[in-house]
């Protein structure tokens, strides 16, 4: 079972620049988007053989997630249910047979920091969703989690130490996500793999020169370990200034 993940910053432009080559080139069970940024209606895609759930911002252009899926799910959750975190189309959460698959845009904290302390109260409340799902059956998260977890994720560490997505505060906050139960995935296979980023930004060549930050994740239940087939990053696929993550259960 194949699962990709990819912040697309924009599925209009990303389909002009080569979206839907990789998507069927992927040929994933389940295909998972962040930062859509449109709005019912905006796009039409014809995706054979798929189920399509979409979550939608209110403010227009901004955030969004999609998961598009081979299998009907028996339940389908927008949003965690709390009004402050769900009007920017952030969560889906699909229940499938032995798990939940979710995916998630977390809220950048913004240069300044000023959005920060919300930051701080979405993580605990996102937290607190995954666990309940938990409580029925494991979970597989996927998303851009907005944060460099530890100092191999991410290039130049010493001059981000108190940039939005490489603060104590995140980090301590992504530690506390695995702490309650969740595995990195690409580090439970490579561990000590450095210079593999997912994002890097539009200036100063740092794609070119992969200057990068790994943000964007998988993260599974422990007690989805024994299925674990394979994780991974896939830097040559353009299209976003983030690149695709992927991962197989068996």
């Amino acid at each position: 079972m194949k699962f990709v993940n990819w912040n697309v910053n924009g599925i209009r432009a990303c389909v002009k620049k080569g979206f839907l080559d990789y998507f069927e080139e992927s040929n994933a069970d389940f295909f998972c988007l962040q930062e859509t940024k449109l709005q019912e209606g905006q796009i039409d895609l014809d995706l054979k053989g798929y189920h399509q759930y979409w979550n939608y911002a209110v403010k227009k252009g901004y955030s969004g997630t999609a998961i598009f899926s081979k299998q009907e799910p028996l339940n389908v959750i927008m949003g965690i249910g709390i009004e402050e975190h769900d009007q920017e189309g952030r969560v889906i959460a699909l229940e499938l047979d032995t798990f939940y698959l979710v995916t998630v845009y977390t809220p950048n904290s913004k240069s300044g920091l000023e959005r920060l302390a919300y930051r701080m109260r979405w993580e605990d409340d996102f937290r607190a969703f995954l666990k309940k799902l938990e409580e029925h059956k494991p979970v597989i998260v996927c998303g851009d989690l907005n944060v460099a977890h530890k100092e191999i994720d991410i290039k130049n560490a010493k001059s981000n130490m108190r940039s939005a997505g490489f603060t104590i505060e995140e980090r301590s906050k992504m530690t506390d996500l695995i702490d309650a139960g969740f595995i990195d995935t690409y580090r439970y296979f490579y561990p000590d793999q450095k210079d593999a980023y997912t994002w890097w930004s539009y200036f100063g060549k740092a794609r070119e020169n992969n200057v990068g930050w790994r943000i964007d994740y998988f993260l599974a239940s422990e007690t989805l370990k024994a299925r674990f087939k394979s994780a991974g990053i896939a830097p040559e696929v353009t299209g976003s200034d983030h690149c695709p993550v992927i991962f197989e259960i068996i």
